[in-house]
């Protein structure tokens, strides 16, 4: 079990207010109002996962804030080409500082991580071609969510990152029971277009710069999106590229020779999207 570090915050807000009275004013005392609010706790706890599909042993990470009382929504959390990696845990603890259940999955098994693009390209190809073993791994996380007692089972949504926000929109496409879908970075020019089957509010923020991702890419997403009646939004955040909300981005870019870059604007505004996406969806 992995514990991580407690994280408090403090809150408290106190008003007075005193009315003023002439020399001839009433003996009456004068109103005090006081508001106290009290002192809230984020305790946000993580614990190593192991579940499994038919063929596939899988290791995730679940994020919780141990302050919560009560069910409350849950969000699969999909990883980069490169695995489920700390990257990864570290967004399921963001969303578990506001207030989620947050499961970081693995769609590789084993919790395989990859050292090289090649071996990352080959990883992510495997699941990207096989969509059955892919349903079947992404529905024994979902299951895996659900089941939690802290999770409201009907409140659920998914993020990804690049590979991940790829297999978070085609799962979507392919009709998985989600309230909303959020991908960054991500490639959209996917195995399983959307059609009928979608039922999920959709987020996509991709850099602007992206030459991973094409304007005939970004032209043929929304229209297949628009012919669906899909209810989404597409942000290309200007002088972004690849990977923007990770800041290892530039060293593995440089290490490799990608087109990777952290863009501290770009991180920062798209997950604000995601925030306000999530507090609409779930309010």
């Amino acid at each position: 079990m992995k514990i991580t570090s407690v994280i408090s915050v403090c809150f408290l807000l106190l008003a007075v207010s005193a009315c003023k009275q002439g020399p001839k004013a009433a003996t009456e005392a004068p109103a005090v109002t006081e508001t106290v609010e009290e002192i809230v706790e984020v305790n946000i706890r993580g614990e190593e996962v192991e579940y499994q599909s038919d063929t596939t042993l899988m290791k995730g990470y679940m994020a919780w804030n141990e302050q919560i009382t009560g069910k409350v929504p849950g969000i699969i959390v999909i990883h980069e080409w490169w695995g489920h990696n700390d990257y990864t845990r570290e967004r399921a603890d963001m969303l578990a500082e506001m207030g989620y259940v947050a499961f970081a999955i693995d769609m590789y098994g084993e919790g395989k991580q990859a050292k090289h693009p090649e071996e990352a390209g080959k990883f992510a190809g495997m699941v990207m071609k096989n969509m059955p073993e892919a349903k079947a791994r992404f529905n024994a996380a979902m299951e895996v969510l659900k089941n939690n007692e802290q999770v409201d089972p009907e409140k659920i949504a998914v993020i990804g990152y690049c590979f991940g926000g790829s297999v978070a929109l085609t799962m979507a496409n392919a009709g998985a029971d989600v309230d909303a879908v959020a991908a960054f970075h991500s490639g959209i020019a996917l195995p399983v277009p959307p059609g009928e089957d979608l039922k999920a509010r959709v987020l996509v923020c991709n850099g602007a710069d992206d030459p991973m991702v094409t304007q005939e890419d970004v032209t043929a997403f929304k229209a297949a999106m628009d012919e669906a009646g899909a209810n989404y939004e597409y942000i290309a955040y200007e002088n972004a590229v690849h990977a923007f909300t990770s800041k290892e981005a530039d060293a593995l870019g440089e290490e490799f020779g990608l087109p990777l870059a952290y863009n501290e604007e770009a991180d920062r505004r798209s997950w604000e999207a995601l925030r306000s996406m999530l507090d609409e969806v779930f309010e």
